[in-house]
């Protein structure tokens, strides 16, 4: 009965959250595109001709968002590029590459290679999260370990110049990774965007400048695709 009344509460919260209203007069598939669209507002994160790689895209309103900030104003294609992955399938975006794999694997990144032709990426998003176990150390290894994956990437495949942004949560590992982030980046910086719920432990973190970049990425721990494939997409 109390699991009914907290889903029956979540989707009414849901259904009357201005967020979302917007999100659907606006086109976008889930309300996260306006986390994003503040803390770019702020930050003056995406420009014309970046190249971006959004890792864990699914189901795209980050992806939309950042098409619609390097849109020609004639509305022919993109000056930049962009660029996705995810394990989970995702709905096309006009102008947006979209690599669907685990971004550990070769043949994966050889394809992002494809299109990158060569180009250091500028800006890397992550709105990733594990699924949860309901253990609280379990769940907060498995959130700093895809922070790793991202740090990672970023170093791997970022300009020394570039940014990443990431999604975390303030009750899983939250000091640790703020600890990594200041011993990767040169300027660290906590965001809560209005758009993300007051209940929610969710906050990103904004690294900006490489103090390791590396010509190739390290290898990671192995693990199991499912326990840390990413949570189920946010409902728009």
């Amino acid at each position: 009965m109390a699991k009914n009344k907290l889903n029956k509460n979540w989707i009414h919260d849901h259904i009357n959250d201005p967020y979302v209203k917007l999100a659907q007069k606006e086109g976008y598939r889930a309300r996260a595109a306006f986390k994003l669209k503040e803390i770019d507002e702020e930050e003056k994160l995406i420009k014309p001709g970046q190249v971006i790689v959004d890792l864990g895209c699914t189901p795209g309103s980050w992806a939309q968002y950042t098409r619609r900030k390097l849109a020609g104003k004639d509305g022919g294609g993109v000056n930049g590029t962009l660029i996705g992955l995810d394990i989970l399938p995702m709905a096309p975006v006009a102008d947006f590459h979209f690599i669907q794999g685990d971004f550990r694997e070769p043949e994966v990144l050889q394809k992002m290679e494809d299109v990158l032709q060569g180009q250091k990426v500028d800006l890397v998003l992550s709105d990733m999260a594990p699924n949860l176990s309901g253990i609280a150390d379990s769940d907060a290894a498995r959130m700093e370990h895809l922070i790793d994956l991202a740090i990672e990437f970023s170093q791997a495949h970022m300009k020394p110049s570039g940014a990443l942004l990431v999604k975390c949560f303030k009750d899983m590992g939250f000091n640790d990774i703020v600890l990594k982030f200041r011993k990767e980046f040169k300027t660290v910086t906590q965001k809560k965007p209005k758009a993300s719920r007051d209940k929610s432990s969710e906050i990103f973190l904004l690294g900006r400048g490489l103090k390791n970049p590396t010509d190739s990425m390290a290898s990671a721990v192995p693990y199991e695709l499912d326990d840390f494939a990413p949570a189920r997409p946010e409902m728009p």
